[in-house]
């Protein structure tokens, strides 16, 4: 789609940027000690990574499509780093930890299997307290036309991590029939190595 030139959910950028530094005000506010470094998994030509730059974190973009990298590079300043590299395989990239993790699109394309190795991949580059945002479709009647993944789906795959925050997107800027999908952002917050392992040890937290 992008040697053809089609790419319509780039003119979600308006709406979605909105609500991206909303939400991005409040992963701040939760980290006096300073921003870090942020990830943006499945970035395309790098629509919203340098919205991150300019607000304080390292940003660095990943996708697999070589052609959008470059666009990116392209159009990015210098500031701002991108590797051509697979959603579902990060470890292998080399990238390093991440104190803030941004998916806008990418998760709700991908299967099952493909969820959850995108799961362990951003787990396994997280630093301590980090923080995700993830902005993806919901299920809906128009699913063979338009990829979705339910919010079960979603807190299934980031079983390391809190559920924070949920709230439903601006469409605005979404054509037929995205704009029937329901869209979400959700906010995680990266559990501590503790709570984690005691939950796995006991299936049943309210014990």
């Amino acid at each position: 789609m992008y040697r053809l030139g089609y790419t319509p959910w780039e003119r979600y950028r308006p709406a979605a940027e909105a609500q991206l530094g909303s939400l991005l005000d409040l992963v701040a506010e939760g980290r006096p000690e300073g921003l870090g470094r942020a990830l943006d998994v499945g970035c395309g030509r790098g629509q919203f990574t340098p919205g991150l730059a300019r607000r304080g974190w390292e940003a660095v973009g990943v996708d697999i499509v070589p052609e959008a990298i470059q666009a990116a590079r392209q159009k990015s300043p210098a500031e701002v780093t991108y590797v051509v590299g697979d959603a579902t395989d990060l470890e292998s990239a080399g990238l390093g930890l991440f104190d803030l993790f941004v998916d806008i699109g990418c998760f709700q394309g991908l299967d099952a299997g493909q969820r959850a190795a995108e799961a362990r991949g951003v787990t396994a580059l997280a630093a301590p307290g980090a923080s995700m945002l993830l902005l993806a479709f919901g299920q809906s009647r128009y699913q063979r036309l338009v990829e979705g993944v339910s919010q079960a789906q979603v807190v299934a795959a980031f079983q390391e991590w809190e559920l924070v925050a949920v709230e439903s997107a601006d469409t605005a800027g979404l054509g037929w029939p995205m704009n029937r999908s329901s869209p979400k952002w959700y906010l995680f917050q990266r559990l501590a190595r503790e709570a984690t392992e005691a939950g796995a040890a006991d299936p049943d937290p309210s014990r």
